[in-house]
């Protein structure tokens, strides 16, 4: 209890305390009630304060503004008693994307009224922010109002280290420090000009909230919060209208305006951007032209003192002073904080590193975590490929001194498996039975090493002997293993977490997926093994907006923590993670499964890729990290057309993070997916060059197959949440129509020749992937191949009698054709490992992918009559008559692989010529080098200070 109020469960926390549900028993209301933190709580003067501004805040009465009931203070602690909202922050809608045009007006226009009647009441928010703002049924609410102020006092004008008083012991605050959220800050509160900051302040901060809700990319940004803070100081962003190219002009215009570096050039009150936001949509809404500005119009006017416009050596200076600033306050609060200053402490020394890979061996499968640490930091595992060949040739080319490739021979020619590398030995060694691994990770005493294979979770002990199948695993996403004898693990490329036993055997369900997310990876169990972090997001093809999460193995809520994927927990009590490229650091209660400050880049330039969320990183308990340096990696790659004998013809289109090409039946066009910030189906014109979206609705759509006719596009989406099988007309002329309703993934893969029956795959935890076929007439949906195994990539041939598909049950993939609708035999078509089928349009040839080998393989087919199922077989000539001759290479180079089991290359109706990606590769891109550092904890504790 806090007084009369009941304390129920803690729901946020912040810089500026913890936020927690409480019932008024009083009056039997829910409640919000925030703890003061004790920087706020322990000084007499911000008590005061506090005091006063809570009763100028109580005074605000806006429909927008959070309204404060109450303060109080219980046996030392302050705590606000607020309006308890039901709804989302603006920051947690900001992770699926930009807002609709309609949406940012009303929410603007909302906040906009909400600042002017509180700035003409006297009092300045400070803190404009994406988290600040509630979401709800009834539209936006301030929150926060007033209390930023509050936390501007407690910062004084910053001092260089060269005037600067030292702080007395046990201060409650760092002098000079640089409060607030770093990428909303007016450049006023950057420089820690306070007495000249107002309300213009504050619509600098809110230009920048809208420049988000539009853009869904942060105004300004940075590699560190320096160059951050140079950026606001000194960088204009870039027009929303080159990001967003359908936003109205005077929009565009107006919240430029906003962030106007010199206030004076700012709008001056928010009534005067409230009324301009007004016009916009009034004006939009009525299909008129929109008024540029609003001058004519009242308003309330606000003291200020003209200056003249910053000179440029002003402006460099004052860059200059901000970092320099930045640099003294960090080392100003280490000394504070008592962190390897005393002499009871001696910090042992970082050293860094470099292992070099043998000639000929190159890091492979980073769509996948490649290296791992043990617990102990002794030994160093990685996934490798072994080859004679240099990296030129491995791409396809050739360097200077070497021949042309011989046919057959490339990157695949030698077996992708696990090195082991203790770290006081020169060598690796290839461990046995560990071909095809991906993802390794460590037991917690370091004796066996986990690995994903061939569609399986298996492990191998580090002094060599049998690999052992735990559990199946076609989609791998990372793995932990706990101190409690529990695996877990993500199987699938849908869905959330499982658990397994170190022994094998049935796997069952660890994480559920929660509304608004697709999937769950990315394992790490806390030491004690009670409780889990990982990673969730909205989508399977793009990792941009996912976040971390953490929950009790047990029973417990789960509480998302920090947008970014690949979790770890450091011994020094701190969260890692990876976020764009850069490894973030934030101190962390175990035991409370809560931060307890803001996290700060640890490590930049970590390679990490956005299609799968792996990041390239891994840190023993003794404070070893290892990682790989080449920051994202965005898959990018380039449409290209190869010949049969594998000439390549560029396609025009820009480069793009490409998926699933899929050419339509008049060969004229081109759908295909694009998996960046969201991921929607487009189509590409040939003839015109043109790049046209089709999708719009929801932030996961994939899988487009044209239908015979090349009238529609089928395709998945998570639209209407479970991502289910939807169909448009191709020219955009129409919605989008929902054709299954299962619980699980549906994803079309091809229409039969008639167009009446659609083959596709669904996923489930049960039986992995299973291929069904949906009736369009009565949309009735029947399995063909609901097996233990992973079968996938269905394709009707072009008679619509066979389905040729992909299967893992002999142990790796390999290719099959079955008749449809059956009953009758099975054929093999690939010899040594194959997937991503597809015919030839015009018949008697059928496609496949092995490695990088582009495969061919003659078939026939006969006429056939099927038996009813209950008819003996034997002997029988009326069953399906089908030969298919051997396998023969067409061509061989490093095309971009499927990222699942769907195809990544379409051929054209003539059967000449293959749709390929090629990837658009750099040096970052085949990494030979892993960067050690060794003591990284003494570092890490220096730029993160744990309490």
């Amino acid at each position: 209890m806090l007084g009369p109020y009941e304390v129920l469960a803690q729901i946020g926390a912040g810089g500026m305390g913890e936020v927690y549900k409480g019932l008024d028993t009083r009056l039997n209301r829910d409640v919000a009630i925030k703890v003061l933190p004790e920087h706020l709580a322990l000084n007499a003067e911000l008590r005061e304060r506090f005091q006063r501004e809570a009763e100028t805040i109580a005074n605000l009465k806006h429909a927008h503004i959070c309204v404060l009931y109450d303060i109080g203070e219980q046996a030392g602690t302050q705590y606000l008693v607020m309006e308890y909202l039901e709804g989302e922050t603006l920051a947690t809608r900001l992770l699926k994307g930009p807002l609709p045009l309609e949406q940012v007006l009303r929410y603007a226009i909302e906040i906009a009224d909400a600042l002017d009647k509180a700035h003409r009441k006297g009092a300045t928010h400070r803190d404009i922010k994406p988290g600040n703002i509630m979401l709800t049924k009834e539209g936006s609410k301030l929150l926060d109002f007033g209390l930023a102020k509050l936390k501007q006092q407690a910062a004084r004008p910053v001092k260089l280290a060269s005037d600067a008083p030292t702080p007395p012991a046990g201060s409650p605050t760092l002098q000079g420090t640089i409060m607030g959220t770093v990428q909303y800050m007016s450049p006023e509160q950057v420089e820690g000009r306070i007495d000249d900051i107002d309300g213009r302040s504050d619509i600098f901060s809110f230009g920048a909230t809208v420049y988000e809700m539009l853009t869904g990319r942060k105004c300004f940004e940075g590699k560190s919060q320096a160059s951050v803070l140079g950026a606001i100081l000194h960088v204009d962003p870039a027009p929303i209208s080159s990001l967003q190219p359908m936003t109205p002009p005077t929009l565009d215009e107006a919240v430029k305006r906003c962030m106007a570096k010199d206030r004076d050039d700012r709008w001056q009150t928010a009534t005067d951007l409230h009324w301009q936001l007004e016009r916009i949509k009034n004006a939009g809404q009525a299909g008129a032209p929109v008024p540029a500005s609003v001058s004519g119009q009242a308003a309330i006017p606000v003291p200020v003192e003209a200056k003249p416009a910053r000179s440029g050596w002003k402006q460099a200076l004052g860059w200059a002073l901000a970092t320099l600033v930045f640099l003294f306050v960090l080392r100003t609060g280490l000394r504070m904080l008592g962190l390897d200053f005393s002499a009871e402490s001696v910090p042992q020394p970082v050293s860094r590193l470099a292992i070099t890979l043998p000639p000929g061996q190159r890091l492979a499968a980073l769509d996948q975590p490649a290296i791992a640490i043990s617990p102990d930091g002794k030994n160093l595992v990685y996934v490798a490929v072994q080859t004679n060949l240099s990296p030129e040739r491995e791409r396809g080319g050739t360097s200077s001194n070497e021949p042309p490739l011989p046919p057959g021979r490339g990157s695949d020619a030698a077996t992708q498996m696990l090195y082991l590398r203790p770290l006081d030995s020169l060598e690796s060694k290839p461990i046995a039975g560990t071909e095809g691994a991906v993802s390794p990770f460590f037991s917690p005493d370091g004796q066996w090493i986990g690995f994903f294979a061939s569609g399986r979770l298996k492990k191998v002990s580090v002094n060599g002997g049998a690999a052992m199948t735990l559990a199946s695993a076609p989609g791998p996403g990372g793995a932990s293993w706990s101190s409690q004898g529990t695996l877990a693990f993500q199987p699938l490329t849908v869905g959330g977490l499982q658990q397994v036993s170190p022994e094998g055997g049935t796997s069952q369900p660890l994480t559920r997926i929660g509304i608004g997310q697709t999937i769950h990876r990315w394992p790490e169990f806390l030491p004690d093994g009670t409780a889990m972090l990982f990673a969730g997001s909205p989508t399977v093809l793009s990792w941009n907006n996912a976040q971390i999460a953490v929950q009790p193995t047990g029973t417990g809520e789960r509480k998302n923590l920090a947008q970014g994927t690949q979790p770890r927990y450091a011994a020094t009590g701190h969260l890692l993670y990876a976020q764009s490229g850069t490894l973030m650091a934030a101190p962390f209660d175990a035991r409370r499964l809560a931060l307890t400050g803001a996290a700060v880049p640890a490590i930049e330039g970590v390679m990490q890729t956005t299609a799968s969320g792996a990041a390239q990183y891994s840190v023993s308990s003794t404070g070893t990290l290892t990682y790989l340096s080449g920051g994202v990696a965005g898959n990018q790659s380039r449409l290209v057309w190869v010949s049969r004998n594998g000439e390549e013809v560029l396609l025009p289109a820009a480069p793009h993070a490409y998926q699933f090409p899929r050419i339509s039946p008049d060969a004229r066009r081109v759908a295909l997916v694009i998996a960046e910030q969201e991921t929607h189906i487009w189509v590409y014109d040939l003839s015109r060059d043109t790049l046209t979206r089709l999708t719009f609705e929801g932030n996961a759509n994939s899988g487009a197959t044209w239908s015979p006719d090349g009238r529609r596009i089928a395709f998945w989406s998570n639209r209407a949440g479970p991502q289910n099988i939807f169909w448009q007309p191709a020219d955009g002329s129409g919605g989008a129509e929902r054709l299954t309703t299962s619980d699980y993934l549906n994803s079309p893969t091809s229409f039969s020749r008639d167009g009446q029956l659609l083959a596709f795959m669904e996923a489930t935890a049960e039986t992995s992937r299973d291929i069904w076929v949906l009736n369009l007439k009565d949309r009735k949906a029947q399995p063909f191949l609901k097996t233990p195994y992973e079968d996938t990539a269905p394709k009707f041939s072009p008679d619509g009698k066979w389905l040729a598909y992909s299967s893992d049950e002999s142990g790796r993939r390999e290719v099959y054709v079955q008749p449809y609708p059956g009953p009758g035999g099975k054929w093999q078509i690939s010899s040594d490992g194959g997937q991503e089928p597809v015919w030839n349009p015009k018949g008697g040839e059928l496609f496949y992918r092995s490695g990088s080998k582009m495969m061919a393989v003659d078939v026939q087919v006969g006429q056939a009559s099927r038996p009813a199922l209950s008819e003996d077989r034997s002997g029988d000539p009326s069953l399906p008559n089908f030969s298919a001759g051997k396998p023969r290479m067409l061509f061989e180079e490093p095309y971009l692989p499927t990222g699942g089991s769907l195809p990544y290359y379409d051929v054209s109706p003539d059967g000449q010529r293959f749709l390929m990606l090629k990837p658009v590769e750099s040096p970052a891109s085949t990494p030979t080098q892993i960067n050690v550092v060794l003591n990284w904890f003494e570092e890490l504790k220096q730029k993160v200070p744990v309490k």
